[in-house]
């Protein structure tokens, strides 16, 4: 009863964190106004295109990215057994980042909606390379972390070098690795929501075999778990999830380290419950900063990005200094 009444909350959060989404803004517009608006009533034309839009995509878009990153970050946690990770310990951000810097050096692609294909493509091509590189035949959970971390530096560096060859041309790059959610529209959502789908179904099946992973591989393989194929398949539901979000909103992160701690302190260590609870709280956590992120230097706003990077180092530092981390 405990688990479901969290879930119930946690869903009321979200619909409260998202109502406050689409009212709120450089336009205020109070939630009957809002209802009227999505309900098909007469409304003043300002306020509905500013809903519907602008503000309704960016919420969607927030949910999506929110349940890709904490889900991805849950996965992420429970195959390396190590609670400070994240999707972008296996270069999931970086390789999205570099593709997007050659599609901006390449073929000058500057809009949203054109590093979508992009970003998508660079998480798969470097989740694969880390799992080429780090895997072995027992997938060692450290290998691959320094794999991922590895490959991730190396990107960096060549993305950092671009910068400085054409710092101009590149500055459409570091706008997006802000993390924004603004001039996100139906275009970014409706290519990148299956891939996201796939990525949520893959983890929830996966979520009886991640607890026995959480044991170790010995037991686990004593249990009856294929340890290497559930590393694989969680390393393909991290670059679905974690791919399709960035790909979404750019690299946002905290958002998949510190959601699956709040959702194991409150359901406990079974990845089933830590899995929805964490795809329920995500969205919650990024739908509040991207509130924040409108309104604290109203009427401009900051990206969302460094909102989520203000809420979360506290808690970063919290669970470091911590005198025992919460166990896998």
């Amino acid at each position: 009863m405990a688990r479901l009444a969290v879930v119930a909350l946690g869903l009321v959060a979200l619909a409260a964190t998202a109502s406050a989404s689409i009212a709120f803004g450089s336009r205020p517009v109070d939630l009957a106004t809002v209802w009227t608006i999505l309900t098909g009533g007469d409304a003043d034309p300002a306020d509905a295109a500013a809903v519907v839009g602008l503000r309704l995509p960016r919420t969607v878009v927030a949910i999506l990215a929110g349940l890709g990153l904490g889900v991805a970050g849950a996965i992420v946690q429970a195959i390396t057994r190590n609670p400070l990770a994240d999707p972008g310990i296996l270069g999931v951000t970086q390789g999205s980042a570099f593709f997007v810097a050659i599609a901006i050096a390449v073929w000058g692609v500057t809009a949203p909606a054109g590093y979508v294909w992009f970003a998508l493509a660079g998480a798969f091509v470097a989740t694969a390379a880390v799992w080429l590189i780090g895997a072995t035949r027992r997938a060692d959970p450290a290998q691959l972390v320094l794999s991922g971390v590895a490959i991730g530096a190396v990107l960096a560096g060549i993305i950092a070098g671009l910068r400085l060859i054409d710092p101009e041309t590149f500055s459409s790059l570091q706008v997006w690795e802000s993390g924004r959610l603004e001039d996100r529209g139906w275009g970014v959502v409706a290519p990148l929501w299956p891939f996201l789908a796939a990525g949520v179904v893959l983890a929830l099946g996966l979520s009886p075999a991640l607890n026995a992973l959480s044991l170790g591989d010995d037991l686990a393989t004593a249990l009856g778990a294929r340890v290497v194929r559930t590393r694989v398949l969680a390393i393909a539901a991290v670059a679905l999830l974690a791919g399709s979000a960035t790909a979404m909103a750019g690299p946002i992160g905290f958002v998949g380290l510190m959601i699956p701690h709040v959702a194991r302190w409150l359901v406990g260590q079974d990845q089933r419950w830590i899995i929805a609870v964490t795809a329920i709280l995500a969205p919650v956590l990024l739908l509040v900063a991207d509130v924040v992120a409108r309104v604290v230097l109203w009427p401009g706003e900051v990206a969302v990005g460094i909102v989520t990077a203000f809420l979360g180092a506290p808690v970063l530092i919290a669970i470091v200094r911590r005198r025992r981390v919460t166990g896998l």
